[in-house]
């Protein structure tokens, strides 16, 4: 029996949904277990569905609303229905309204059902989708003039039923990783390095300096040794290319569209899909 296709429920900075083919096409052809320690948006897992699988953010509020939705399924959905069911009069204020209801409970670290419900309808509500925070934490995107539904409730029920299985972490990368063997695969999708060497995108309050990149490529070379089936995306930077080049690695470059780049002329790059098999 063929298993309900699975959309992801947020939609996430560096997200691999365009590039489901490419990485389809570059599986190792049979795996024991999966483990995914940037899972983002999920599109990877969701796309491939495995059958042992654990996944890890360091964003703990992501991490929440993948807890909420298979732990809590009908409350999360009645949460969020109830968002999306509320009076309208003025989009605008509304949106902030519930953006500073949802950086409240962030300050007061009140990681329940309403914190999943509220993450979910600002992401769907924000402009270009794209989670960003502030210094402090604190979510500051703008509102986009939509209404739509911010969820597909068959969908969540899909994604909650698949989710059982699925180990669900919050914390260090190569923590997520420190039970992988022999066989096992790995798919590792971390914040982008930058296309400028001197500046660092972030979209955790933590970052991702060039410190955290070299220690990937350790990890990257740890699993390597112990067996693991390893694949990792980036951007085709001078950075990536001296951390991964000259190891006898495969190093694929493919062509991207960047969503989230507020210049349409510069939302086409390289990206490099990077395996060790």
């Amino acid at each position: 029996m063929t298993s309900p296709s699975i959309a992801p429920f947020v939609k996430w900075a560096g997200g691999k949904r365009q590039l489901l083919p490419r990485i389809r096409e570059r599986l190792p052809e049979n795996f024991k277990d999966y483990y995914e320690p940037f899972v983002g948006g999920g599109a990877v897992i969701f796309e491939l569905q495995p059958a042992n699988a654990l996944i890890n953010d360091s964003n703990r509020a992501l991490i929440n609303a993948y807890r909420q939705i298979r732990n809590g399924t009908e409350a999360f959905l009645e949460a969020v229905c109830k968002l999306d069911g509320e009076m309208w009069e003025d989009g605008k204020t509304y949106y902030y309204s519930l953006r500073e209801k949802y950086n409240d409970k962030m300050i007061r670290a009140e990681y329940d059902v309403e914190l999943a419900a509220l993450f979910v309808f600002l992401n769907k509500h924000c402009f270009n989708g794209l989670y960003r925070v502030n210094g402090k934490g604190l979510f500051n995107v703008p509102y986009n003039n939509s209404r739509g539904a911010s969820v597909d409730v068959e969908d969540i029920r899909n994604m909650a039923k698949y989710l059982q299985g699925v180990e669900i972490l919050e914390g260090d990368f190569e923590t997520a990783c420190k039970n992988a063997g022999k066989g096992d695969f790995v798919f590792l999708d971390s914040p982008y390095a930058p296309l400028n060497p001197t500046s660092f995108e972030s979209y955790t309050k933590e970052g991702f300096d060039i410190g955290s990149h070299r220690r990937l490529a350790g990890l990257f070379e740890k699993l390597t040794a112990k067996g693991c089936y390893c694949m990792l995306t980036n951007h085709n930077t001078e950075l990536i290319n001296e951390l991964y080049g000259n190891k006898g690695y495969k190093i694929d470059v493919v062509r991207v569209k960047r969503l989230i780049n507020a210049d349409a002329s510069n939302r086409v790059g390289e990206e490099v899909i990077i395996c060790n098999y």
